[in-house]
């Protein structure tokens, strides 16, 4: 990349920024926000009303006020005039209405940079053409730009595994993976509501209906193949094995009893000519000694590993934690980063939906300690 493109998403002046939310990918964006020099913190949006009114600082427990104050008003927040949202409230129990806010923030002219929902990591094949040309625009109309990502979906089986087969002679096939251990994962809707931990074999929670997993995680395989020129089969296949909870145990959004619902391995195969060739892969437990011949990370409690069998054979295997916690604590701060980083390009980027695929090289600049 040349200097002057990685140079153009540097703003002459800091962005003013909004962040929208104050739950666990909130309250690490409000950091990462306060943390970076080219960005400002003008606003919080919460929807809890016990919040609204409290000092952004305090919300992020980092122990000094901001002297921003969260609110429940959306329209308040717009007349900011803000530069960017960093939208990370939940998503994946209201997909649509979601996108409605989305769209809706992105037609008042305020760039969006937000963890979900993830069916709008890539633009074709999941969603019909007309609902994205409705958000594309919005995005004229507005001049702004919405943009989707996080680690997974996102970072971690987008732009890593691309980036990786930039050094690739021959690819056959492509494989990304997250292996973790989800029982410090506080998301209780999502841990037992959409994943169904805890709940009995035969219960038939969402994220296991023909076609919800190529909803979630399609858009990422599809993302894959748009960056390697690929057209896959259709519709893409899904494979899930889930496994029953061999003892009783507690995790921090669950209580898992014995013989219900504990670990699952899944996959979304995208395949040309019926021959696999990405494949996007989880491996959950919530119980580290569960499933001891599933797939386990080298070191600690998760990891995201990229496999490409062609010429050269390559693995790499990403691991993080927190510095004062687990993986599933920088797991948020992870995915909160990436949205907060991404601020700049996104601003500086054409109106409407856009992809990894659109945007510059996103680093950490300015957040080197001094």
């Amino acid at each position: 990349m040349s200097q002057a493109t990685f140079a153009s998403t540097r703003p002459e002046k800091p962005l003013r920024v909004v962040v929208w939310s104050t739950g666990t990918i909130g309250r690490h964006a409000i950091a990462g926000v306060d943390a970076h020099p080219d960005l400002e913190l003008v606003g919080v949006w919460t929807s809890t009303p016990a919040k609204h009114g409290v000092d952004a600082g305090e919300l992020a427990e980092l122990g000094r006020e901001l002297g921003v104050k969260a609110t429940t008003d959306r329209d308040e927040l717009v007349a900011l005039r803000p530069d960017c949202i960093v939208h990370g409230a939940m998503t994946d129990d209201r997909v649509f209405e979601s996108i409605d806010d989305l769209t809706g923030l992105i037609r008042d002219g305020v760039n969006v940079v937000s963890s979900g929902p993830v069916i709008l990591l890539h633009r074709a094949g999941t969603l019909p053409d007309d609902m994205i040309a409705t958000i594309d625009e919005a995005g004229r109309e507005g001049n702004a730009s919405l943009h989707v990502n996080g680690i997974d979906p996102g970072f971690a089986n987008d732009v890593l595994p691309l980036v990786m087969t930039s050094l690739s002679q021959r690819i056959d096939h492509i494989k990304v993976s997250e292996i973790a251990d989800y029982s410090t994962y506080y998301q209780p809707v999502v841990m037992r509501d959409l994943f169904g931990f805890g709940q009995p074999m035969d219960a038939k929670p969402l994220l296991w209906e023909p076609g919800i997993l190529t909803t979630a995680w399609g858009p990422v395989v599809r993302l894959i193949a748009a960056g390697l020129d690929v057209t896959l089969d259709e519709p893409l296949v899904e494979e899930v094995d889930r496994r029953p909870a061999p003892r009783s145990i507690q995790t921090v959004s669950v209580d898992i009893e014995e013989g219900t619902m504990g670990s699952v391995r899944f996959r979304v195969i995208g395949t040309v000519d019926g021959v696999p060739r990405i494949t996007l892969e989880h491996v959950t437990r919530t119980d580290a000694e569960a499933e001891p011949g599933w797939p386990s990370p080298h070191e600690g409690d998760g990891c995201y590993r990229i496999e490409i069998s062609g010429e050269p054979q390559m693995k790499v295997e990403f691991s993080h934690h927190g510095e004062h916690g687990d993986h599933n604590v920088s797991g948020m701060i992870v995915t909160a980063q990436r949205l907060v980083n991404a601020v700049p390009a996104v601003v500086a980027a054409d109106p409407g939906l856009i992809t990894a695929l659109d945007l510059p090289l996103i680093t950490g600049r300015g957040l080197v300690s001094k």
